[in-house]
């Protein structure tokens, strides 16, 4: 008996981590891609402001930065959206998994919530 709770507690314990670990993921890929397009801004901004006093060496160059930070925005905000996508996914599966491992609840709570709109649409 004592074996069975603590066999239970690894796998819990794995998604928990999981979801942790995604969720630090993300925010990361969050404050990256802002801070990338930041950069880019602050480039633009500069290279307009420079564009008709420079020559075109420092105007390409200017230029040239411009496109790797928007390359790395881009590259980026894809990783947040493989993030995005990623939870999303595990939502679902859990999702999944407890409708199927506890229907009626879940039956009753579908119902609830129809319920709760249904009574905030009346009221309109």
């Amino acid at each position: 008996m004592d074996q069975t709770p603590q066999a239970a507690k690894p796998n819990g314990g794995g998604v928990a981590n999981g979801k942790s670990h995604a969720h630090n993921d993300s925010a990361e890929a969050r404050e990256r891609l802002m801070s990338d397009l930041k950069q880019a801004v602050q480039d633009a901004e500069t290279w307009l402001r420079n564009a008709t006093s420079a020559n075109s060496e420092d105007l390409g160059m200017v230029k040239a930065k411009f496109e790797d930070t928007l390359r790395t925005a881009k590259r980026d905000l894809l990783k947040l959206e493989d993030s995005v996508i990623a939870r999303g996914k595990m939502a679902a599966q859990a999702t999944d998994h407890y409708v199927h491992d506890h229907p009626w609840k879940s039956v009753a709570a579908g119902a609830a919530i129809g319920v709760i709109v249904g009574l905030l649409i009346a009221r309109r």
